[in-house]
């Protein structure tokens, strides 16, 4: 009726937009400010458009379009604080969010979008103030319910947390991602009621492309690999997809040195720096320049981190600088490999590398399983981890280290601190069982496996972190449902000092493993430490760590196969004292001769890998499996 209805161009836009035919939708808006170029609202629904395709400056820049036809839109200051806070500009977010509140003190969103740039900045407090002002306007607002549940989980309050992602769902079943942050906070307080259903809904969402979980909260919930990589590229596709803002990354020249770049939030006291410390210290200078992109700052006085800083030939702090900012920096350093040290985790950027910060960017130690990236080329891993027949899970191609894909620091050591049993709640004459993972770790199966292992071994105790505190109350409780006296199972706390509680472990006799997520870095801390691990070798990475360690420590007869295999092997060995002996000796005598323990072996192991990867850019190829052996150097 009327082609210049500029209304109607940009309606049809926002239609298109809640369709994710993005471009389409940009059309229509451009369409609509060509017939009527002071169309506030076009302006304004185009900028929010880029921002959903992450294309954070332009959004920017249309929201200043229509705050310069209109200054009192306040969705145009709201959406302009969201790019901002994208951009890690988290004081000019808070401004325009105020700004937008000035102008409509009503406005939920507003307050919710504020809260979750409070929530980046750890100020919980004033962010459940943010949320709890958004949902006294806007009771039914499904997001700040979620949001709210965020800063109840950070804060350790878990039951609040639960209450609240619970309310979320009840709004809006849909909702992105929350159910599995649900279901991740039920892991992590042993809260194991409907879990079976839980997973059955959660893996048919997966496969129907929905956006239901983050890849980490699946790794102790299955063992199935394919799951893993589909929820890991719904979760790449939607949070980093590839990005081509800076155009294709220049072709480098060929250096005398190969300049190897890790990214992580975690250079301080974590379990990722606990194990690579030494690592950067020694690769070798004579071929490498050795950079760090420390994600995340650390506390002050971090004493990790302060050896880390000495560590490396530079230490780049990059946390207030946005994932566009970074990759350019990297380019401009020319860095010629780029390795991820965190995957989808707690504060990791994978965003980065989307932007393309290095011709080559690997996938390495931080997360266990593929990142389900395009641009991430390379996941480091042995054969064990990854058996040949397993590489189509990985969108990665993978490349095989020779003894095993995990490094430790030599120089992390037990203290001289002797502990009794009596100080730490263990009978004298008990066996015990120990087990210090992770809380999420624990899991209903488990618990079967643990507790028959238990009524066969009568004189025996299970000594596990007490994590928090609903996770105490609620494990003590499935025990009990098993027929366990409470008694026996004996929580640890948390010692400061990773070098005590390394001396705690000499109270152990035999750390029993979680399956389907394994021990990573506290097997490593066991048999360092002479205490034998025992192990369920599963089809996933997550579930096939342990069983690497114990290959490269020389202690094969420690991985089972089945969960029979498993409670069987522990009962025998609790119950044969030469058999455990023997193992102890043979673990004590491994851990001075076998590559486990090797740290400079694995730095020319890895350096073997990355040498590889860069003679194969050089050369033009294409990323493709790298098999390293001891013969290569």
């Amino acid at each position: 009726i009327d082609p210049n209805l500029a209304e109607a161009w940009s309606n049809k836009g926002v239609a298109l937009k809640e369709l994710k035919r993005h471009e389409e939708a940009i059309a229509h808006y451009d369409k609509a400010l060509g017939i009527k170029p002071d169309y506030a609202e076009a302006a304004l629904n185009k900028g929010a458009t880029l921002k959903e395709l992450k294309r954070y400056e332009e959004a920017i820049a249309f929201a200043d379009q229509a705050l310069s036809i209109d200054p009192n839109l306040a969705e145009a200051w709201s959406n302009k604080g969201v790019a901002l806070k994208e951009l890690k500009r988290h004081e000019e977010a808070i401004a325009h969010y105020d700004k937008a509140l000035g102008i409509k003190p009503d406005y939920a969103e507003a307050w919710s979008n504020k809260g979750v740039v409070l929530n980046e900045l750890q100020q919980y407090e004033e962010a459940i103030a943010h949320y709890d002002k958004a949902l006294g306007i806007k009771p039914d607002y499904a997001e700040a319910w979620s949001n709210k549940g965020v800063v109840l989980n950070e804060l350790q309050q878990y039951e609040e947390a639960i209450a609240h992602y619970d309310k979320a769902l009840g709004i809006k079943p849909d909702i992105d991602w929350v159910f599995g942050d649900l279901l991740q906070i039920k892991m992590k307080t042993g809260s194991w009621s409907d879990m079976a259903d839980f997973l059955d809904i959660i893996s048919k969402k997966v496969m129907a492309s929905e956006k239901v979980a983050h890849p980490f909260s699946l790794l102790a919930l299955s063992e199935d690999a394919f799951l893993h990589q589909k929820c890991s590229e719904i979760y790449a596709q939607d949070r980093y997809p590839e990005n081509f803002a800076l155009g294709l990354i220049p072709k480098t020249a060929k250096k005398e040195k190969i300049r190897i770049a890790y990214f992580s939030p975690d250079f301080r006291n974590h379990p990722v720096s606990f194990l690579t410390s030494e690592l950067f210290e020694i690769h070798d200078r004579s071929r490498f320049e050795v950079f760090a992109f420390s994600l995340k700052k650390s506390p002050i006085g971090d004493e990790m981190n302060l050896r880390l800083r000495k560590g490396f030939d530079r230490f780049i702090d990059v946390e207030s600088m946005s994932d566009k900012e970074i990759a350019q920096l990297a380019r401009e350093l020319e860095i010629d490999i780029a390795i991820d040290l965190s995957g989808p985790t707690k504060y990791s950027r994978a965003g980065i590398f989307s932007y393309r910060a290095a011709p080559i960017q690997v996938n390495w130690l931080g997360y266990p399983g593929t990142m389900g990236a395009e641009f991430i080329d390379y996941i480091v891993a042995d054969k064990i981890i990854i058996p040949e027949i397993h590489q189509h899970f990985y969108t990665e191609k993978v490349a095989y280290l020779p003894d095993t894909y995990m490094v430790d620091d030599s120089k992390r050591v037990a203290s001289s601190r002797v502990f009794t049993r009596e100080e730490c709640g263990l009978p004298e004459n008990a066996f015990v069982f120990c087990c210090f993972n992770n809380d999420y770790k624990f899991n209903s199966n488990l618990l079967d496996g643990w507790s028959r292992v238990l009524h066969s071994v009568e004189n025996s105790v299970l000594w596990i972190p007490e994590n928090n505190k609903s996770f105490k109350i609620n494990i003590t409780t499935e025990f009990e449902r098993r027929d366990i006296n409470p008694l026996r199972i004996i929580f640890s706390q948390r010692e400061e000092l990773m070098a005590d509680h390394l001396a705690r472990y000499a109270l152990a006799d035999l750390f029993l493993d979680t399956y389907p997520y394994n021990a990573h870095t506290t097997t490593v801390d066991s048999l360092k430490v002479g205490v034998p691990v025992l192990t369920l070798k599963g089809k996933s990475f997550a579930n096939r760590v342990a069983s690497s360690l114990l290959n490269a420590v020389g202690l094969p007869e420690l991985i089972t196969n089945t969960e029979e295999e498993y409670e069987a092997l522990a009962i025998e060995l609790a119950m044969n004292t030469k058999k455990l002996a023997d193992i102890k000796l043979k673990l004590a005598s491994n851990r001075l001769s076998t590559p486990l323990f090797d740290t400079p072996l694995f730095a020319k192991n890895i350096e073997a890998a990355y040498t590889k990867m860069y003679e194969r850019y050089q050369a033009n190829l294409q990323p493709d499996h790298i098999f390293i052996t001891q013969s290569e150097f």
